[in-house]
C-alpha cells in the first residue's frame, strides 16, 4: 500500500502514522543550510531525542495532518 492510497481510503491519522513509521530503513541524503541543521539539532536535544529521530517525527507529523 502507498501513502496516497491510505489518504484515498480515508485512513485515520493513527493508521497513517503506523504506516509511515514501519517499513525498512533506507539511507537519505539531503542538503540543508548549516543554520537549519544546527537549529534542528538544538530542537532535537531540547525534546530529548537525536537529530534523525527529530526529523522523522517532523515528517510524520506533517504527513498525518
Amino acid at each position: 500500500m502507498k501513502y496516497s492510497e491510505l489518504l484515498q481510503n480515508g485512513a485515520t491519522p493513527t493508521e497513517i502514522q503506523t504506516f509511515l513509521a514501519g517499513g525498512e530503513t533506507v539511507p537519505v541524503t539531503m542538503r540543508i543550510s548549516g543554520n537549519l541543521r544546527d537549529a534542528a539539532k538544538e530542537a532535537a536535544i531540547l525534546n530529548g531525542m537525536n537529530f534523525t529521530s527529530f526529523v522523522k517525527l517532523c515528517i510524520i507529523e506533517k504527513l498525518t495532518q
